[in-house]
Order: C-alpha cells, then structure tokens, then sequence
C-alpha cells in the first residue's frame, strides 16, 4: 500500500519543485508541471528566444501556450485529500535541502550530520543511529553537506583545532605531530577572531562601495561632459572649415565670372566682324557672278550701262587692314591660378603642421582617466593564471595604449582561450583540454543548444576580450580566424552566421592549397601577401579599436590592421575546412603569464 502511494505521488510530483503539482499544466511534448514552475522556467529563457522542457530538453518556438490539465488536476486534489502526500511532502529533502544518505529511492530531508560516522540522517534514520550507538558519544551536528571539510584527511578525525602558523584546519593528532610548536587555537576560538576581523573587513568594504559608487557617478557624469564637449567641438570644427571652404568657392566663383566676361566681351565683338564679313563676301560673289554674265553679252548698250554699277565703288564694307590674334587662349590665367594654388596650399601646409599638432595634442590632453591605482592591499586585484579554467573577462586599465612592437612585448598581453563546446558545429572534434580542435567528417553527439552553430563549421571560445589582448593560433590547410561579438547569428546558412560577412566579425581567411589569404569584413574582401609560415599572432586592443594579424615565424609580419570602434566584447571564433586543425598553444615558456594583467 505504502509502495502504491509513493509510486502515486511521484507520477503527481513536478520535476522542477520535487513537490505536488500546483495548478498543473501540459506542455506539447506531455510532460506536466507546475504553472509557476514552467513559467519561471521559460521566463528565464525569453532572452534566447528557444524555449524547451526541463526533462526531455524538447525545444519549442516560438514560446507554446499552456493552459490547466483539469484530469491532473482533479487526481492531485483527490490524493491531497488521503493525507498520505501531506506526510511524504513534509519529510522528503528538496532542491537545496540536505538528503539523508540511508535513504533508499527518494531521498529525505536530513536533520543531523554525525562526524564519527560521516553521514548525514533524515528523523527516522536518526532514531535508528541513536539506537545503535546508545553507549558511545557521538558528535552530531545540524545536518550539512560539508562533512568531508571537516574530517582531517590524513588521520579520519574531525578537524577542531587551527593552526595559525600555517592557516589551517588541523585534527588533534595533527597538533601533536607535524604541527608541534606552532601557534595552535581551537576552530571555535578562532572562528571567534575572525568575525571580529569579518565585520572590520566588511565595514572596509562597504567604504570602499559608497567609494566606488560616487567614483562611478562621477565617471559617467564625466564621459557624458566627454560626449557633449565632442559633439560640439566637431561642430564647431565643420562649421569653421565649411566657412573656409565657402571663401575658397567664392573666389573661384570670382575667377570664372571674370574668364566668362572676357570670353562674352570677345565673343560679341567677333561675332559682329563674322556677320560683316559674311555679308561682304555675299556682295563680291554676286558682282562676280555678273560680272560673269556681262563679259559674255554682245550687247554693246547693255554692257555699258551696267558694267560701272558692278564695278564701281563702294564694293567692300570691313576695313582692309585687320590682323588677328596668332594663339588665343587663358593659359596665363591658369597659370596665374595655379600659382594661386600652389602658394596657397604651401601656407596651408605651414600653418597645418603647426596647428595640427597643437590641434593633436589638445585633443589627446582630454583624457578622463589621469591615472588608475589600487592603494587598498586588502584589496589586490585579481590576476588570472594559464591553469584557471574559465578565466574572467580580459580587460586592459592602461590609460594610454601604446601597440607593442617585438613578440617580447606582444607576449605582455598573452591570453590562454579555450573553445566552447556549446558553439562548436557537430563536425569539429575538440581535444580534452579545449585548444586543439579537427574537423572530420563524422559528427560528435554534443546536445542541442541555442548557442551552437548548426550549418557554418564554426566555434567561439569561452573567453571574451575586452581590454588589450594578444593570443597565437597554429593552424593547417584551411581556416579562418576571426574575432566576433557574441551575438552573433547561430542557426541557418545565412550571411548573419558565417565569419567576416557581417557587421558582427572579422576574419582572416588562409588557405595552404590555393596560397591565398584574404581579410573579411562586412562581406568586404582585402586581398593580403601570402603567409607561409602556420602561427598566427592576433593583437586586440578593445578600447583603441585596432585588429591586428601577424605571421610569426623568424620574426613577426604584420598581415593586416583593421582601425575600428568594437561596442561589445569580442570572442575568438575559427572556421575550418574538411580536414583541417587549429590549436591554441600555451605559451609558457617565453612568459610568466602570472605577472601580467589581462
């Protein structure tokens, strides 16, 4: 009977809440949950736009409507009703409770922990450790899934003494033998000390909060006086050399008209003499042509009465005595505009290289950040070691950048990446530790998952980039090595996906079978020299917006620099061709990463 409702309550238990299920509703794949539970679930996935069942990991878009399971509903409230689920909820350990580990299929809430027998016992599983032990004086505790913390690892026994030579946890046989000598108290006792000091060290804190609070007010009053000051003083910049630029068209303006006036002037008094001249010319052709007809007449009365009208003055109306112009042309006023030019742009240059770079070195005097220091030595800051496993957020707190030039000084910058299994395509087959990677033919069973590229053979790496950072990639045959914001598109084939062809990445593409190598961008293609050697360095400074790829073999090559503003956080992505690799060295041996800020 007992087993029969223990099997009821868990067909009418959520999987979420490990309770009876409240206001029940089903979901399209079947599954049946609590209305609060599902929908705080799917509330938490609304930003990905992909929502799926905490069981069976269906994913369903866009978000699927629920609405109450009446049946579900009803067989809840009716074994509600036994009492049976009232005592089974009230003692059964839920998400964050300690379980009982005596506890057979599901696990109650455990209520005490012993340290002689290291396990921890829900109420009945107690009363039987007390019966068993009725003599022996156990040490018991509240329950807590921390017993292993407190045993001694060497000798088995409960860790009750601190040694603050060493700063640690001890057992009493530990006191006796290596730790003999040393400055020895009891866990409570210091555990006293320390909330002392705790309460000191959070007072310290909460200072130093208010601190950076106002420091924080005080930065984004400054960057948004920045901004304004900006805006205006670029304002003001076009409006002055649009003025200048005005003046100089006014006075090209002034030229042509006084080249056009000249030209029409000429022309007019030109035209006039052509229409002359024209008529002139028409006056002798038709006398000729009488003449003509009257040295052929017999008529001896005829030609005499009009051979003086055809021959007689005035026969021509234009001045004999014209002489014209050998080369007419405004070659001495283009040459006078030239000189114009010339000379203007000589003082132009002369007064630029002067006021340029007082113009250069006011501009670069504006600076919100004078200096960054961390006075505090309670409060270092967090520096990040080859060996973490998820790194933070890399970020420069350099005030002036200034790009490294030998490899020595790039190595300053090192960052260790490791790539994402959760972006990497099926194809791509990682090493253990995540920085070396082949892409084959066969496909890897990773879970589904929002993030993974599921038609470009592409990855991201865990880590972001944010300040100033440098990282070598090797690589074979065919890949490309870009930098990406992480929203970028992860479904489909489409150009909002792939690498260099959206306004999201950058991506060197190199190829060893065609020797080709190409920067993208925008879908934008730089063609660059030919790379021989198979390392890659790759130097990022966020904040000045500059990209750069070297080949790295003897010495370092510059390949390409992009100059940009990056409004996000970037994150090393690679693409690679059937049959090709990257991997992602560890640079250790040229550089103590541990003494230098990412």
């Amino acid at each position: 009977m007992a087993d029969a409702s223990a099997k009821r309550q868990e067909s009418f238990t959520c999987p979420v809440c490990l309770d009876l299920l409240k206001d029940p509703v089903s979901i399209p794949c079947g599954h049946t949950y609590c209305l609060g539970c599902i929908k705080g679930c799917w509330d938490q996935e609304d930003g990905k736009g992909i929502y799926s069942c905490p069981q069976c990991r269906r994913t369903f878009t866009p978000r699927p409507a629920v609405s109450k399971n009446t049946l579900i509903a009803e067989l809840v409230e009716d074994f509600r009703k036994t009492g049976l689920a009232a005592a089974s909820a009230k003692s059964s350990s839920r998400i964050g409770d300690v379980k009982c580990d005596l506890c057979t299929g599901r696990k109650h809430k455990a209520v005490k922990s012993c340290l002689d027998c290291l396990l921890s016992y829900c109420k009945t599983h107690f009363k039987a450790h007390n019966e068993l032990n009725p003599g022996r004086n156990h040490s018991v505790i509240d329950a807590t899934d921390q017993l292993q913390e407190r045993i001694c690892p060497r000798h088995k026994k409960v860790s009750e003494i601190f040694c603050r030579t060493d700063q640690n946890c001890i057992c009493y046989l530990c006191a006796i033998d290596e730790h003999k000598g040393h400055d020895l108290v009891t866990a409570a006792a210091e555990w006293m000390d320390k909330q002392k000091q705790l309460g000191q060290t959070q007072q310290r804190f909460q200072q130093r909060i208010h601190e950076r609070e106002k420091d924080l007010q005080e930065l984004r009053e400054t960057v948004e006086t920045l901004k304004s000051s900006a805006q205006t003083a670029v304002e003001d910049s076009e409006r002055i050399f649009t003025e200048m630029i005005c003046s100089i068209e006014r006075r090209r303006f002034e030229v042509t008209e006084l080249i056009r006036a000249q030209e029409k002037a000429e022309v007019s008094r030109a035209e006039g003499l052509l229409k002359q001249l024209e008529q002139e010319i028409a006056e002798l052709k038709r006398r000729d042509a009488e003449l003509e007809k009257l040295s052929h007449t017999e008529d001896h009365i005829h030609f005499l009465k009009n051979v003086v009208s055809v021959t007689g003055p005035p026969w021509h109306t234009v001045s004999t005595c014209m002489t014209f112009a050998e080369s007419v042309s405004f070659e001495a006023v283009k040459e006078s505009v030239s000189t114009v030019k010339a000379q203007l742009e000589e003082k132009l240059d002369a007064i630029f290289k002067e006021e340029v770079a007082k113009i250069s070195a006011a501009v670069t005097h504006i600076q919100i950040i004078q200096s960054l220091e961390y006075s505090d030595p309670e409060l270092p800051i967090r520096r990040t070691s080859s060996n973490d496993a998820m790194p933070p957020i890399m970020s420069d707190v350099q005030a002036v950048s200034t790009e490294p030039v030998t490899r020595q000084e790039f190595l300053k910058y090192l960052c260790h990446f490791t790539f994402d299994t959760n972006t990497a395509h099926r194809q791509f087959h990682l090493t253990e530790e995540k920085r070396g990677m082949e892409r084959r033919d066969e496909l890897q069973s990773y879970p589904d998952h929002p993030e993974r590229f599921d038609e470009w053979r592409q990855v991201l790496c865990r880590e972001g980039v944010s300040g100033r950072c440098y990282w070598e990639v090797e690589w074979s045959n065919g890949v490309s090595i870009a930098v990406s914001y992480k929203t970028i598109s992860r479904k489909g084939a489409g150009n909002e996906c792939g690498f260099g062809i959206n306004d999201q990445s950058w991506s060197l593409i190199l190829s060893s079978s065609s020797s080709s190598c190409y920067f993208w961008h925008t879908d934008k293609q730089t063609e660059l020299p030919l790379v021989a050697s198979s390392r890659i360095g790759v130097y990022v400074d966020h904040r000045a917006g500059t990209l750069a790829f070297y080949s790295i073999s003897d010495k370092m090559t510059l390949l390409h620099r992009a100059q940009t503003t990056f409004t996000h956080t970037l994150y090393p992505g690679f693409y690679i061709s059937t049959g090709s690799s990257v991997v992602l060295p560890q640079i250790v041996d040229l550089v103590d990463v541990n003494d230098h800020e990412n």
